[in-house]
Formats: structure tokens, C-alpha cells, sequence
């Protein structure tokens, strides 16, 4: 832990300045190209940490949030690629454990409940969205249509969530008060909006 910890939070740091470098940036040039591709990196190394960080603490809700947060960076970076909207194994079975891990967290929030853990909230919204996202793209992946418009507006949708969860795991550190719940839903709430204008955007 006394090893990864900060090699966890560099890779955050990384992850959470370079997706403001790719939003603010013109989409398709070198920079938007480059900090993207850094961004996606610096999850992987979150995703990389945090599994491991997840198995010693035995801490199920940061694997699953694990899991939840990469696929969206992978998804993004996979969209932005594949121009030929053709998914590949390598996209089904991420995209089948994005919808597994929201599953995964609406049982465990029964669990929260159960025990009057606060954090169920966070698993309610975070497993609706996990399930909601990857149906989107399974859907995309099943009638090959993640193309033109349709392949931004994937691409669009998946960095952006991956933000709010770099963005979320920020705030979560030390939150400013409580309940801590609030910290976790609030760029979920904030930021969701804006996704939802963007994306109205580009396929208009």
C-alpha cells in the first residue's frame, strides 16, 4: 500500500490535468490528441493500483469503482479510434464487466442499506449509470453503428464520465463536510448536464 498509494494519486493528478487539456483543447489536433492519450494512461494506472489497493484493504466498493472508472477512460480512447464502429473481444468483454460491476454495485448498496452505510447512495447512482453506459455501448458495439456523430458522441460521453470520476475521487479525499456520499454525487450532478448538452450538439 505504502508503494502504490503514490504512485495512485500521481496517476490521478496526471489523469485529472490532462482531461482539462483535452476538453479545452481543439478536438482532433496534436494536443487534444496527446493529453488524451496521457489521460488514458493515467487511469490505467489508477485501474492498475486500485485493483491490487481493493484486494489488500479487502474493500470491494473501490474494485468495483475501479472498474467503473477505467472502462469509461478504455471505452473513450476505443471510440476515438475505431472509426469502423466493428467492436472486437477485447470491447465485449470490457463492456460486459462495466454492466457486471453495476450489477455488482446495486447489490452491494441492498448491502449498504441493510447496515445503514450512507455510501448505498453512491452505489445507486453509480451502478444505474454503470448499467445505463454500457447497455449505450453495447448497443453501439451490436448494430455497428458507433460511426461519424455516433462514435463522438460514445467517445464524448465515456471521457468525460471518466472525468467525473477523477474529478470525484478528488473531492472525495477530504471532504469539505458531511455526508461524505455528497462529494461522490455531486460532479456526477454537476458535470452529467453538460455531457447532455454536448453530445446534443454534436449530433445535431
Amino acid at each position: 500500500m505504502t508503494v502504490l498509494l503514490p504512485i495512485h494519486i500521481l496517476a490521478g493528478t496526471i489523469a485529472l490535468l490532462c482531461a482539462a487539456l483535452a476538453v479545452s483543447s481543439k478536438k482532433g489536433k496534436r494536443l487534444h490528441v496527446l493529453a488524451g492519450r496521457t489521460y488514458f494512461w493515467g487511469m490505467a494506472t489508477i485501474f492498475l493500483t486500485a485493483i491490487p489497493m481493493s484486494i489488500i484493504s479487502s474493500n470491494i466498493f473501490l474494485f468495483l469503482i475501479a472498474i467503473f472508472s477505467f472502462y469509461l477512460a478504455f471505452a473513450g480512447m476505443r471510440f476515438a479510434r475505431n472509426r469502423k464502429g466493428v467492436a472486437t473481444a477485447l470491447d465485449w468483454i470490457a463492456v460486459n464487466l462495466m454492466i457486471l460491476s453495476g450489477l455488482g454495485m446495486l447489490i452491494l448498496s441492498v448491502i449498504f442499506f441493510t447496515n445503514d452505510n450512507s455510501q448505498y447512495i453512491v452505489l445507486l447512482v453509480f451502478g444505474f449509470l454503470a448499467i445505463r453506459l454500457g447497455y449505450a455501448d453495447l448497443i453501439s458495439y451490436k448494430n455497428n453503428t458507433a460511426t461519424g456523430k455516433e462514435r463522438i458522441s460514445r467517445h464524448l460521453t465515456n471521457m468525460m464520465g471518466g472525468t467525473i470520476a477523477v474529478i470525484t475521487a478528488v473531492l472525495v479525499v477530504n471532504p469539505p463536510f458531511e455526508p461524505e456520499w455528497v462529494w461522490w454525487v455531486l460532479p456526477t450532478v454537476l458535470i452529467t448536464p453538460v455531457i447532455f448538452w454536448w453530445n446534443k450538439k454534436t449530433l445535431s
